[in-house]
């Protein structure tokens, strides 16, 4: 008898049930036709949403996530060359024509009072699979206590469902880790006795226990990233809770909430 998928099983928890938190591992797992829960959060440390909330942090009027290359450039049709930033990678690798994806070299380009379009392998793929839900925040380390404090505001009693981006059909320890932080900040400001799936549970045990910098430089991405020559942007991902704003998906796009 075949293993339910697990986006299945997180459908049979939350299905019916308020204030229940689950973590799926991989974008893979998320199944529009079977969501149950009406705040979804999506991750990729490494780098897409934590590019997304620096770029807005930086001045950038909303974000378009894109699913390739293609599609991209599709999306910046509509708008004049010069109010539009398009960033963007594919397995790893910067598009060609496209800006950095990375958070501090495309907040150097200069993104302020400028669209940024940007498409990624995993992240951006992540939110426009979400886009379904009613409710869908782009969230990382950098504004993890902001991200949870609105669904306290505004979605106190609603399931959450925290979605890690992963990578290549697996799951990142970086996005697992970061789940592990949005689940501290909902028992913290929601409910102690928050009820925790078991991924949930795992992941925020990680975070109590490890140290930021350390899960993301030790990651697959991380390491990459440091041969790379760019381990400031790691360092600078692993920030907590240093930026106040929170990144909502609405109409196709990222905007400031």
């Amino acid at each position: 008898m075949s293993h339910p998928s697990e986006f299945a099983r997180a459908a049979t928890v939350l299905g019916g049930v308020t204030n229940k938190v689950h973590v799926l591992l991989r974008k893979e797992d998320f199944n529009a036709a079977r969501l149950t829960a009406n705040v979804v959060v999506v991750l990729d440390i490494l780098f897409a949403t934590t590019t997304i909330v620096t770029a807005l942090a930086h001045g950038a009027t909303e974000v378009i996530p894109a699913i390739d290359e293609h599609d991209a450039r599709a999306k910046a049709k509509p708008f004049s060359p010069d109010s539009v930033v398009l960033s963007g990678e594919r397995m790893i690798h910067a598009i060609e024509g496209f800006v950095t994806p990375l958070p501090l070299a495309l907040a150097a380009v200069g993104v302020n009072g400028k669209r940024v379009i940007y498409s990624t392998t995993n992240g951006t793929v992540a939110l426009s699979q979400a886009a379904i839900a009613p409710n869908v925040f782009a969230a990382c380390l950098l504004n993890g206590a902001a991200t949870v404090a609105h669904i306290q505001k505004y979605h106190a009693n609603e399931s959450v469902l925290i979605v890690c981006s992963g990578s290549a059909g697996g799951m990142n320890l970086e996005d697992f880790y970061g789940a592990g932080q949005i689940v501290e900040w909902l028992v913290k400001r929601l409910d102690p006795d928050r009820d925790l799936t078991d991924a949930a549970q795992s992941a925020l045990r990680l975070y109590r226990t490890h140290d930021a910098y350390d899960c993301l430089i030790s990651s697959r991405v991380g390491r990459i990233m440091e041969r790379s020559g760019v381990e400031d942007e790691v360092r600078y991902a692993a920030q907590r809770d240093v930026l106040s704003l929170v990144a909502k998906l609405s109409g196709g796009s990222v905007h400031v909430f």
